[in-house]
């Protein structure tokens, strides 16, 4: 067969060190939060034009799927997606590293990638013309439903707190629709803030949500970051015999992943979510789900791996770029004076079998690359003295926040989005739900809006919505998502209800009740603020246009709705518990000492300069996370490493990416 043939250019010397160079790079890259697929491709696209085509795109296509992989490492062990594809990847890939489960928790997530990543390139190789019509039946109702059901992932999420998820999903909803409408074009919550105008960027707010929380708490007590492996290292042999039980999740989610690829826009944050929410519906103990089960971090890991492959059938059959890398790779090959659509298969067809056949061994070059680096991250990590660990982390905080637009004000933003997350996360308002609602508001949106405009102009509201057998198949799927992990959490309360009453019943008649929930006072107090937002958000759309009026009117509702729902249960429970109380002992006041020195550190950069920020604040912050109290010499070498990380990774901005580094009154 031809695509046979081609194969064989592919496996050249030069094109299968392309690959593995790639991979290196994209896996690096995409472990540095903030540093994403996107700005890796960007940044490399102008060396592929002295290349040829197939040699170009095979660079192009293994950076970036090295950097969707790359995420995961992040996730795991600094509890922040390196990409936003690695959202889910911290559900359990974490919980698994601080037990001392990290090396496999890497191997799990490699494997997973490398078999999502094989189903998304085979699917490209041999289904793509008759696979890119499934993007062209997607309308915007369907992308609204599609939304919808990544949000019943809420319910997985907050099983005994759903109500402070779906709040938690509104905030997150609410932040999506600052700047200009995506619909309409009206400039909505910005409170005359020229900063605000472009939106609360994506990958900013993930950092924040994420990784400032976990930074927070990480100086606060001197037990160590992550439980050492008793076993050492990786542990891919347990890792393999542990998957290959599980082929059908790792199918599945690979399946899914490839589909939810198709769809432009839809990506591997989305894809990620879903099969993490099929995985744990379809699980046998669902309830261990976010507290390490691994067979989250391999639906998650294999979906969003897959999506890279199934990104490439629409930009290459249709012209449709489903994630902004493969937009760039689209103006790549435009460059290159290739012409894209269905003809591309038979009039250029050594250029993409040739680049598909280089992505499939990208793919698994993953394999060796990814166990090779994931031995020494993990093992490097847990034997960095928190004082170094610390600030490091913080570093990479800052640097991902400002890289992605050269901005200081997305760093400012990420940072206090942070402090904000670990205070709503203290009193049950986690930051899952948050993130949730933000990537998928304009995707949610926009499908609203459109199907909103098409509904009322023919009469068919109700039809457009409800009536549409894709969106009527979502639906059903929403429902089963959502409503899955409430009966099963009745299930095993009635279960346990029925334990102690036979308990009761052979007592004699002693009484067995479990003690009640008490009132949950700060909660409460966060109910009523967040009832306050929602009418501030329902005035300030009533001076919208009708188009950008009527989604933020949807959430105001229904975050007043859920706010009153809170108050109204805490107030049937018994009163006398207070919630937690912030008490000042030494870990508080290390937590408020990091808080005010990360602030410092983002509001003074534009007038002292990046270096001169960064090496004072690396410096208090070791001092903020050092419990052991070394000697002098130890110090002196914390201080040098610390300026030399700084120094390395500015240099790294400046010259490599091309970044404008803040300069300021010193340097």
């Amino acid at each position: 067969m031809d695509i046979i043939s081609y194969l064989l250019d592919a496996l050249t010397p030069f094109n299968l060190v392309l690959a593995l160079v790639g991979v290196v790079l994209g896996t690096v890259i995409g472990a540095l939060p903030g540093l994403s697929a996107t700005m890796a491709v960007a940044v490399l696209v102008p060396f592929t034009f002295t290349m040829d085509p197939a040699a170009g795109l095979i660079a192009l296509g293994a950076i970036y799927t090295g950097a969707i992989y790359g995420g995961a490492y992040a996730a795991i062990l600094v509890n922040t997606p390196g990409t936003p594809s690695s959202i889910a990847t911290t559900f359990d890939g974490f919980p698994m590293a601080r037990r001392g489960d990290g090396g496999l928790a890497i191997s799990l997530a490699t494997i997973a990638s490398v078999a999502g990543g094989i189903v998304g390139a085979v699917a490209l190789l041999v289904l793509a013309p008759p696979l890119a019509k499934v993007a062209l039946a997607f309308g915007p109702t369907e992308y609204f439903w599609l939304a919808m059901f990544g949000l019943t992932l809420i319910a997985a999420l907050s099983v005994g707190n759903t109500v402070k998820g779906l709040i938690g999903a509104c905030i997150g909803l609410f932040l999506s629709m600052i700047g200009v409408a995506v619909v309409g074009g009206d400039v909505r919550y910005t409170m005359d803030m020229q900063r605000f105008l472009a939106g609360i960027d994506l990958t900013s707010a993930i950092i924040g949500l994420y990784c400032v929380p976990v930074i927070l708490d990480l100086v606060a007590n001197a037990d160590p970051h992550l439980k050492p492996s008793e076993t050492g290292g990786l542990r891919f042999a347990e890792a393999l015999r542990y998957s290959l039980p599980r082929k059908f999740n790792l199918i599945r989610s690979s399946v899914i992943g490839t589909v939810i690829g198709i769809l432009p826009g839809a990506g591997g944050s989305i894809a990620g979510l879903v099969a993490y929410s099929e995985a744990r519906r379809s699980s046998d103990d669902p309830e261990s789900f976010g507290r390490g089960n691994p067979d989250g971090v391999i639906a998650t890991e294999s979906a969003n791996n897959a999506t890279v492959g199934g990104g490439f059938i629409p930009t290459l059959v249709l012209g449709i770029p489903g994630t902004p890398p493969d937009a760039i790779i689209l103006g790549a090959l435009l460059v290159q004076g290739i012409k894209i659509g269905p003809t591309l298969f038979t009039t250029d067809a050594d250029i993409v079998y040739t680049f598909i056949w280089g992505l499939l061994i990208a793919t698994i070059l993953m394999l060796p690359v990814g166990l090779l680096i994931g031995r020494y991250a993990y093992s490097s990590i847990t034997k960095v003295p928190k004082a170094v660990l610390a600030p490091t982390v913080a570093l990479l905080t800052i640097i991902g926040a400002f890289a992605i637009h050269s901005n200081v004000d997305d760093a400012q933003l990420m940072v206090g989005l942070g402090i904000l997350a670990w205070i709503l996360n203290r009193y049950g308002f986690q930051p899952s739900p948050i993130v949730l609602g933000l990537v998928l508001g304009s995707i949610a949106e926009q499908g609203f809006v459109q199907t909103y405009l098409i509904g009322s102009a023919s009469g068919r509201l109700t039809e457009m919505f409800f009536m549409r057998p894709i969106s009527i198949g979502i639906i059903c799927a929403a429902l089963l998502t959502l409503l899955f992990p409430i009966w099963s959490n009745w299930k095993s309360k009635r279960r346990t209800q029925l334990a102690q009453a036979g308990e009761q019943f052979a007592d004699d008649g002693t009484e067995i009740a479990p003690e009640p929930n008490r009132r949950d006072v700060p909660g409460m107090i966060f109910a009523g603020l967040f009832v306050v937002l929602g009418i501030a958000m329902y005035v300030g759309a009533s001076a919208l246009s009708p188009l950008g009026a009527v989604f933020p009117i949807a959430i105001a509702a229904a975050l007043i709705l859920f706010s009153i729902l809170l108050i109204a249960l805490n107030l049937r429970r018994p009163a006398g518990g207070v919630g937690e109380t912030f008490d000042m002992h030494s870990g508080a006041k290390r937590r408020i000492a990091l808080g005010v020195v990360m602030l410092a550190w983002v509001l003074l950069m534009p007038e002292l300069g990046f270096l001169a920020t960064s090496i004072t604040a690396f410096v208090a912050i070791m001092v903020i996370a050092d419990y052991d109290r070394p000697g002098a010499k130890t110090w002196a070498i914390w201080i040098v490493s610390g300026a030399l990380i700084c120094i390395g990774f500015w240099w790294l901005m400046a010259n490599v990416l091309l970044l404008r580094m803040p300069v300021g009154a010193l340097f």
